[in-house]
């Protein structure tokens, strides 16, 4: 299969960026691939809102750019920054173009929430579904557009660069160049060959790697992984953001995300002696970056020997939070809890890395010809920690940007003929499942254990022999069994935990999200670690 265009990935920087194309290229092939249905995706379980500066009389864009730098801890590229904080608004009117419909309140504005980190209120919302609300809007603009291909439950198993003509790849090479990808047909069971002169991946997360996490099932970094392979640069690996409040249900995954805007409206965390705890932790208090809030309720629960605190909504008026939050209040009533009259139990989740995919301000990564936008993408906007309501508005931004640098150089390019059909001679299907399942849960509990919100230099060190072996483990039964949708997703999983690992080790530092008890001082040396 030839395309022009090809997407991997149908969140809200995959379809961003399809639908610009489409519009400005109607004569060209754009084909978007996932590996579920079309509307699984990170963005679907974005409850809390996209931030963006909209009432200039009250915000600022300076206000925007500090909150966010003084999140990042640092490490944010400062021009990024501007970059996307000034032109996210624009991106925001366009999906109301679009028919993304926003909370107003009573006079007919925008009603703009408060979250974590942010000094003035700029949060727009759809009740607790806003990504679930963008994602509508976008699939529905998809369904019009008769030069996009939407491809569901179709697997991307590696990129294709000058590796698979037979040519020496490394990390030194200058022009490793994208020319499509092979993916495993789901329907076939067979592995394809899709070639593109431009590829686009906004593959989301890599929450699974994790025993907890908010992230959907999808969310295994394969993008990152992928890109790492193929000798791509990813960085800043180890800042693994933990949401501070999702819902605590044993053996429940993917938890269910209590949304940040509930303590923007006046939620109160509390210690199961009932204790108002976080201000003993920061003069923001239950408003903190979440960095400082997961740090102080993992300490809470370590000091009281819990496996949760609990979010105090007691007091809130009952009609503007079952309005603001009906799916928070329906869930929470399914599984016996009134939250008038209850307190809801927390605690903190894998939710969103910072780092990911290297990319410079047009979205390009260090592999010619390959573009990367969304939650695995690296832009410099996050630094060491993401504030708030900030990456549905990048993935638009960046979305758009890698849009612009795109369009006209497709005319230049053709397709690489010369690429071969996969290779699976001497391979069999996998005899035990069970050796991949087990081999995924182990990773869970050695990145859950090891890796956490808190981590010392003896736990890294553990983490990266036991990852060592499940790598060998892996590698075997990928090199004698069929290619299977399971064992991709182990493979990138195991990568992206010994990336995570390897960056921790390297940051000799506590910083943002990353908090090592052996290196609790921040260093003066600023960095990004590429690896």
């Amino acid at each position: 299969m030839e395309t022009d265009f090809l997407v991997i990935g149908s969140g809200i920087a995959g379809l961003t960026y399809a639908l610009k194309m489409s519009e400005a290229h109607p004569d060209k092939t754009i084909t978007v691939i996932t590996k579920t249905d079309a509307d699984e995706t990170n963005t679907k379980y974005a409850q809390g809102g996209i931030a963006g500066v909209w009432d200039e009389n009250k915000d600022s864009y300076d206000k925007h750019i500090e909150d966010t730098l003084v999140a990042g801890d640092g490490l944010c590229n400062e021009d990024i920054v501007a970059l996307v904080v000034k032109e996210g608004p624009e991106r925001i009117r366009e999906i109301i173009d679009l028919g993304a419909n926003f909370d107003r309140n009573e006079k007919g504005e925008y009603s703009l929430g408060k979250e974590g980190g942010h000094s003035e209120n700029r949060i727009l919302h759809h009740k607790d579904v806003t990504g679930k609300e963008m994602e509508r809007a976008l699939l529905a603009q998809l369904a019009t557009s008769s030069n996009i291909h939407l491809i569901n439950h179709c697997f991307v198993v590696d990129i294709i660069t000058q590796h698979h003509l037979g040519y020496l790849v490394t990390k030194s090479t200058l022009d490793i160049t994208c020319y499509g990808v092979y993916v495993l047909n789901k329907q076939t069971n067979q592995i394809e060959t899709i070639l593109s002169k431009i590829t686009v991946l906004a593959t989301g997360g890599c929450g699974q790697a994790y025993r907890t996490t908010t992230n959907p099932r999808i969310a295994t970094g394969d993008g990152i992984a992928m890109v790492y392979r193929a000798k791509g640069k990813i960085e800043n690996m180890e800042f693994i953001q933990f949401h501070p409040t999702a819902l605590f249900e044993p053996g429940v995954s993917p938890s269910f995300l209590i949304t940040e805007a509930v303590r923007g409206d006046g939620g109160i965390l509390r210690n199961k002696a009932g204790e108002a705890f976080m201000e003993r932790y920061d003069e923001r208090k239950d408003l903190a970056p979440r960095d400082i809030v997961a740090r102080a309720i993992d300490n809470e629960m370590k000091r009281t020997g819990t496996e949760h605190v609990y979010l105090d909504a007691r007091h809130m008026n009952k009609d503007k939070f079952i309005h603001h939050f009906p799916n928070i209040y329906e869930k929470c009533l399914s599984i016996g809890i009134d939250v008038m009259q209850q307190m809801i139990p927390v605690a903190p989740a894998a939710h969103y890395s910072c780092g990911g995919i290297k990319t410079d301000e047009w979205g390009r990564t260090s592999i010619q010809n390959l573009y990367a936008c969304g939650e695995c993408a690296s832009t410099g906007l996050h630094g060491a920690n993401r504030l708030a309501s900030n990456s549905l508005l990048e993935a638009m931004v960046f979305a758009h940007r890698a849009y612009l640098n795109s369009a006209d150089k497709v005319e230049k390019l053709n397709f690489e003929k010369r690429i071969p059909d996969w290779k699976a001679t001497g391979t069999s299907d996998p005899r035990e499942m069970i050796l991949i399942t087990q081999s995924q849960k182990e990773l869970t509990q050695i990145m859950s254990d090891y890796v956490g919100i808190v981590r010392t230099d003896v736990r890294l060190e553990r983490a990266m022999k036991r990852l060592d072996l499940l790598f060998t483990e892996t590698e075997d039964l990928y090199r004698s069994t069929k290619v299977s949708p399971q064992l991709s997703e182990l493979r990138n999983l195991i990568t992206v935990g010994y990336l995570i690992v390897k960056g921790a080790q390297f940051r000799k530092e506590s910083r943002g999200l990353h908090y090592n008890t052996d290196h609790q001082q921040k260093s003066d040396l600023l960095q990004n670690i590429i690896l």
